[in-house]
């Protein structure tokens, strides 16, 4: 829903961050200097122009889709394109059901078939907070507050506004804590709201941070405001009007809708996944076909009055949403509308919305001035971390390349202030849709990116927040960078001394931030890793050593200090098997499996006992030294006691003992 990720999506491109974060591909969500993910084979999509009619469209379909599964590893997909006022096809292909449970293969079906399509549900929750807005009982600039019966914790006198939940700013940071709770389950959404709001993070509307409990609070907003529950406004006032039948958001769905729901696969040969019940089912848990999107997309293409809005509103829906006194010199990239992403592709502006669960994977794109528009769904994920977003870029990329093409030359290079940018921005930052306050602050560390100046005035992003891959950019206009032979855009914002970058702008909804020195993975990796290295080389030496000495028959050491050196090992003991624990908890929790807080707790005390060993490690060098036991041995202890620090200062800097344990 971009999770993960998730992720990580992922904008399109956020989504490979958006729930495949939240999913476990955290090489995803945030994609840091080490190579990026193998992609999946992805037929060529491109080709010459041609005329957008139903024939052509079909026969590039077929051309492209049923390789590219086969490529992938996904099961199945549904394809529809809406186009001047009309449906011009909607396409099945591959299986719903692919039979690995026992039965009968099941085809795709473009009409009756269901998808889960994730995030792409936010555009849902945005209409109906935009009709309550026409009415006059919701203002997007006033306080949240004024509309929920809760207060959310916030960090920064300014008020979150609902133009901030539309647009991704109300500053929280990340949660994936329950966010995909078993089959069956059916959570309230006020109190899944209320149960553990997470950190803010960021100053309302400044910073461009995906927020999937940003986005479940606006419909939390519709329904305390309606009188009615999210699900059912919005069926009663959205989907029913819009002509969507074979949509919803009712958690379980009901009978009839169920038994039409495509199985979501993992990867290849695997059984068909549970039901996914999203807790905060605003932001990611509609049911769909491909002919309703269809639908939808022809709502918000001109049929205002399906959607309920007026053209005015409607207008005022699909405009960029913050300004410059807001976003500064970043609302000069792509930014977010009232709900949509900018996916402007070839010079022509595309509004879109990317969706992803554990297993299943959407995009809608339209553009307003073709009146046309394109969604695409699977349900497989794939057999790489990026099968399903290479697939979905091929499809939908590939569309606006064929019938969309670009017309006349891209903007030139600015020389002028290029080189001067260019060195401003060298240095190293991580994703804003980030967990800071917890122990989750660790996967920081495996997402970083890394901006280098280059001698001619361009810079080098390894890896490009959009292409996954190091990337070239050349200024294009004062603080705007564009991908060199491609179409990926960023936007800079110096800090308030003006000294340096500290926020570079991408794909609407998300923002690089500039990480401090002592938290970049140049440092702490190193840190880190040797720390290890010293800590599992003394336990096993331990016992190699009281094993040497017997079979020697050495003396043992004399019980003077034995006390201090027991604590010790104790205490590395407790490090090392701490470090490993968390490796483990993060695994899980970015697969969304839910850790008992009481595992939690017993990690920090594990990590707590590595801190406490630090002084009688610490007495341990002394006494060796004071005792004059031989350099190799003080020198040993020494090295024990710089790696319980080198540990402890990880484990504090990245919050691995922060009294909260929420995720």
């Amino acid at each position: 829903m971009t999770p993960a990720q998730t992720t990580a999506p992922p904008s399109r491109r956020r989504n490979a961050a958006a729930l495949a974060a939240a999913t476990g591909a955290v090489a995803v969500f945030a994609t840091g200097c080490a190579a990026a993910p193998e992609p999946a084979h992805v037929p060529d999509a491109a080709a010459p122009t041609a005329e957008l009619t139903g024939p052509d469209l079909d026969a590039w379909l077929d051309g492209l889709i049923p390789a590219a599964l086969d490529g992938a590893g996904i099961p199945g997909a549904a394809v529809s394109v809406v186009h001047d006022g009309e449906l011009l096809t909607a396409r099945g292909y591959g299986y719903a059901d692919t039979g690995a449970d026992g039965g009968a293969p099941v085809p795709v079906d473009p009409e009756d078939t269901l998808f889960r399509v994730g995030s792409v549900s936010k555009l849902f929750t945005a209409t109906a907070v935009m009709q309550l807005v026409e009415q006059g009982r919701v203002d997007l600039d006033t306080d949240v507050h004024e509309y929920i019966d809760f207060t959310i914790p916030t960090a920064f006198d300014e008020p979150i506004t609902v133009r901030h939940l539309l647009t991704h700013t109300p500053g929280f940071e990340e949660a994936v804590q329950g966010l995909i709770l078993p089959d069956g389950a059916e959570p309230d959404l006020g109190e899944v709201l209320k149960a553990d709001p997470p950190e803010q993070i960021y100053p309302p509307g400044t910073v461009p941070a995906y927020s999937n409990y940003g986005n479940a609070l606006a419909g939390y907003v519709v329904e305390q405001v309606s009188g009615e529950p999210f699900a059912d406004y919005v069926q009663e006032n959205v989907l029913e009007p819009a002509g969507m039948d074979a949509s919803a958001f009712a958690q379980p769905l009901p009978a009839e809708l169920r038994e039409r729901l495509a199985g979501g696969y993992q990867a290849t040969g695997s059984p068909a996944a549970p039901f996914e019940t999203v807790s905060g089912a605003p932001a990611g848990a509609l049911t769909s076909s491909a002919t309703d999107m269809a639908r939808f997309m022809l709502a918000h293409l001109g049929d205002s009055e399906g959607v309920g809005l007026s053209p005015e509103t409607l207008e005022l829906m699909h405009s960029p949403a913050l300004d410059e006194d807001s976003l500064g010199t970043l609302a000069a990239g792509p930014r977010m509308t009232l709900g949509f992403f900018d996916e402007t592709r070839n010079g022509h502006r595309i509004l879109g919305h990317g969706g992803d669960t554990l297993y299943f994977h959407s995009e809608m794109q339209i553009l307003p001035e073709e009146d046309t528009g394109i969604f695409i769904t699977l349900n497989g994920s794939g057999d790489t971390a990026l099968a399903s977003h290479l697939l979905r870029l091929a499809v939908v990329d590939g569309f606006f390349d064929r019938y969309f093409p670009a017309e006349g030359a891209a903007d030139a290079p600015v020389e002028a202030t290029a080189a001067e940018h260019a060195a401003l921005a060298e240095g190293t930052y991580v994703s804003s849709r980030a967990m800071r306050s917890t122990f989750l602050s660790a996967i920081d560390v495996l997402g970083e990116t890394r901006v280098r100046a280059r001698p001619d005035g361009t810079i080098l992003v390894s890896p490009g927040p959009d292409t996954f891959v190091p990337t070239v950019y050349e200024e294009v206009e004062p603080w705007v960078w564009r991908e060199v032979g491609g179409q990926s855009t960023l936007a800079m914002r110096l800090d308030e001394d003006g000294e340096r970058v500290d926020a570079i702008g991408y794909a609407s909804a998300f923002t690089l931030i500039r990480v401090d020195a002592d938290r970049a993975s140049a440092v702490a990796l190193p840190v880190l890793l040797a720390s290890l290295a010293v800590l599992l080389v003394a336990v096993l030496s331990w016992p190699v050593g009281a094993v040497a000495r017997r079979a020697l028959s050495r003396p043992a050491r004399d019980r003077a200090g034995r006390l201090a050196r027991v604590l010790t090992r104790v205490g590395v003991g407790s490090a090392v098997t701490a470090l490993l624990s968390w490796a483990v908890v993060i695994t899980l929790v970015m697969g969304l499996q839910d850790v008992p807080a009481a595992a939690l707790r017993a990690v920090q005390a594990l990590q707590l006992l590595g801190i406490l060993a630090i002084l009688p490690a610490a007495w341990v060098v002394v006494d060796d030294v004071r005792r004059r036991a031989g350099w190799k041995r003080w020198t040993g202890s020494a090295l024990v006691l710089a790696a319980l620090l080198g540990v402890q200062w990880f484990a504090v800097t990245f919050g691995l003992l922060s009294w909260s344990i929420s995720y």
